[in-house]
């Protein structure tokens, strides 16, 4: 797992494109299907720049957002600083974290499972989860799809540019171990017109289904629902993205 760090601060540029509101409402509406109500505490994993939990603050939530990258929750930081929500936000990896007091959900959306790359570390995150959840709570997820990776993303090559910044994406997907490698070479411009470029590689991992399910029962949870994402139908094989609501 690496954190992102140059690419951080234009994060939220390169996303606009992104329809953040209603994949939040998609997974707010699951929580209050499954009895998470205002009021209720929730954690959000591989929260980044605080998207997803400032619309669950919004709906009246009791919010954390975890994540491994202190430039992602710089920025989630002075995001509530600018909107004046109360949100605690812990710099801790997803597969080890701790909470001084167990919470009635869980949540993760926009691929961040995706940085757990093997079933060994995502069955440590279930157990995390397990450990800190009380009983009868929730954890939704979402994950990209193998296919996702090896038919859309692939070998290609990918760049967008900006007023004051640029970025240049190198996509790899190997079928061998299903990982899915990010080269990311990034333009940042300085206030003189110049700019400085700054490199990341990032990896994610494409799970088979049945994987994900046998790491949740070593882990003692139990996989309530699994929808091809934003529906309530059962994946299919051209899922792009799945949506998983496991329960302890």
């Amino acid at each position: 797992m690496n954190a992102y760090t140059a690419f951080a601060y234009v994060y939220d540029e390169y996303m606009d494109n992104i329809p953040y509101d209603e994949w939040g409402q998609y997974m707010i509406g699951l929580l209050k299907e499954l009895g998470v109500k205002a009021g209720d505490s929730v954690v959000d994993l591989g929260c980044g720049t605080g998207t997803v939990t400032r619309m669950l603050e919004k709906e009246g939530y009791d919010i954390v957002g975890i994540d491994m990258s202190e430039d992602m929750l710089a920025i989630a930081a002075e995001r509530i600083e600018e909107s004046g929500q109360d949100i605690l936000y812990s710099c801790q990896d997803m597969r080890e974290f701790e909470l001084p007091f167990k919470v009635d959900a869980f949540t993760s959306i926009g691929d961040s499972m995706n940085y757990i790359t093997s079933k060994e570390d995502l069955e440590s995150v279930f157990k995390c989860v397990a450990e800190n959840i009380n009983d009868g709570g929730v954890f939704v997820f979402d994950l990209k799809t193998i296919h996702f990776f090896r038919d859309i993303l692939a070998d290609n090559t990918y760049a967008e540019n900006r007023d004051e910044s640029a970025f240049i994406w190198d996509n790899y997907y190997n079928d061998d171990d299903k990982n899915n490698e990010y080269d990311l070479a990034v333009f940042v411009m300085n206030e003189d017109g110049s700019f400085n470029r700054y490199e990341e590689q990032h990896f994610q991992h494409g799970f088979e289904l049945e994987e994900v399910k046998e790491a949740a029962a070593n882990a003692g949870l139990s996989v309530l629902a699994l929808y091809d994402a934003f529906s309530k139908d059962a994946p299919k094989p051209d899922s792009e993205r799945v949506y998983f609501v496991l329960q302890k």
